[in-house]
């Protein structure tokens, strides 16, 4: 680092509630990453200790490594370079080797971003109410001054790799090795699915299992030359559904930049929303606890998932907690109710023996072993999971949202509807036949909205009822 005594840094445009993301060389630079580092260390009290570092295939992420490594290592910590690594493998190592970490990634952002996502020992996660603010005062003092203190005695840096104890560890979670002959088409977007399919469910580390796996943009490249690497945006599905019908293939998978989500399609093309995927997941989850003697095992759910999930949740002698939207409540809850899955409508999936974790490998597996123990078509094996029809998301630019709001509520307050304001604010019939919820963004002029029915009719008027009302 440089020394600039004129100079005040204000990290606020990279720190999010519960990340660190920007556009490289501008709000994030290796200057700015080794500070962090440091504070990383020092706000955590990691001298003397173990921290891992790695990164996403962004063609930044190995400088990045270096410099926080270098940061952490300077202020006393041992540093641990994972290398090449997707999101859930960062919780995986924190999580099985007991100590804090980082990695490089920008998830599903364009190429010119990067970011970090920081976990404490045990795939505890940082946000900016456990350590995050402080971190980036810190790193500020650091930049400010231009120099990072030495700690007494400089941390060693060395390497360890950590793909093929992972992998491992994902299959004796879900034994697929029995399953029938499946045919698995996987879209990794050049993001890191590319490196940790082959490695779970191909046969590079371990022995093979009876997939065959059809490869679409496995090559790595941080730079995307397909399409964006976020599954949630339906036209960057396209490829994946014409591949599926084109192979003749039994599934579909599509995961994220940094393949901590994932999106399922079936064998006609037509994606199974991470509903139907919450509510399978969960029926496995439940099954398994209570085999082992758990009572009545909790699933979460955030409050944008179908009420199909709570409804069989209950069915199968589950207790339902339902959250609001967002990891950071989700992965909280989890932990305070001894959770053992939590499915969200954006895809993000975690599971109690994934350190609460959100994992979109361990997911797809699960929806595998569903798939594989049974003959028919996931396109039936869905419809169980999907008996109401949704809106999905939909977005409103609206400057004054909460008159949108009231709009709403003043049309709806003589019908029979009960109303909440757990996030946003959730409508729903008392008949039990339709519920809607609105939530302002935190961060963009847009009111979103998330509406379901027992039918396509029912939901059609719903929404549409409920749009013209808060975009008049």
């Amino acid at each position: 680092m440089t020394s600039d005594q004129t100079k005040t840094f204000d990290l606020s445009a990279a720190f999010k509630a519960y990340d660190v993301r920007g556009i490289v060389g501008e709000s994030i630079t290796a200057e700015i990453v080794e500070a962090v580092g440091a504070a990383f260390v020092d706000i955590l009290a990691l001298e003397g200790q173990t921290v891992l570092v790695g990164g996403d295939m962004r063609p930044s992420s190995p400088e990045f490594s270096k410099a926080f490594a270098n940061g952490a290592a300077t202020r006393g910590a041992n540093v641990q370079l994972l290398d090449l690594i997707s999101t859930d493998e960062l919780y995986y190592a924190c999580g099985a080797l007991n100590a804090a970490g980082a990695t490089f990634t920008a998830s599903h952002n364009p190429a010119a971003y990067n970011g970090i996502k920081m976990a404490k020992a045990g795939a505890v996660p940082i946000s900016s109410e456990t350590g995050l603010k402080e971190i980036q005062a810190l790193a500020e003092e650091y930049l400010a001054a231009g120099t990072i203190a030495a700690a007494p005695s400089r941390g060693q840096i060395g390497v360890h790799d950590v793909l093929k104890d992972y992998s491992k560890y994902l299959r004796s979670l879900v034994d697929l090795s029995s399953s029938r002959p499946l045919k698995v088409v996987v879209d990794a977007g050049n993001g890191m699915a590319g490196l940790t399919t082959p490695a779970v469910l191909g046969d590079t580390l371990l022995p093979k299992l009876p997939l065959e796996i059809v490869p679409l943009y496995f090559e790595l490249d941080g730079s995307f030359p397909n399409h964006p690497a976020n599954p949630l945006e339906p036209e960057n599905l396209r490829d994946l559904q014409a591949a599926v019908v084109e192979h003749g293939a039994d599934i579909g998978l599509a995961f994220d930049g940094d393949a901590d989500r994932c999106f399922v399609i079936d064998e006609k093309g037509d994606p199974v929303s991470p509903s139907a995927i919450t509510g399978m997941v969960a029926r496995r989850e439940i099954a398994r606890a209570r085999a082992l003697g758990e009572e009545t095992p909790t699933i979460i759910h955030n409050l944008l998932t179908s009420k199909a999930v709570a409804e069989l949740v209950e069915h199968d002698g589950g207790r339902a907690v339902r959250t609001r939207v967002g990891h950071s409540f989700i992965k909280a809850v989890m932990a305070e109710e001894g959770a053992v899955f939590g499915g969200e409508h954006s895809a993000h999936f975690y599971f109690r023996d994934f350190w609460n974790a959100d994992t979109g490998m361990l997911a797809a597996m699960h929806v595998l072993a569903a798939l594989g123990e049974q003959q028919g078509p996931l396109s039936e094996l869905g419809r169980e999971y999907e008996p109401y029809v949704s809106s999905g998301e939909i977005n409103s630019e609206i400057e004054d949202k909460a008159a949108a709001v009231e709009r709403v509520r003043n049309n709806f307050e003589n019908e029979d509807v009960e109303i909440d304001h757990m996030d946003g604010s959730t409508f729903t019939a008392r008949d039990g036949s339709w519920w809607f919820n609105l939530r302002p963004s935190n961060t963009e002029p847009f009111l979103r909205l998330n509406a379901e029915a027992k039918d396509r009719a029912t939901m059609e008027s719903l929404r549409d009822r409920v749009l013209a009302l808060v975009r008049s």
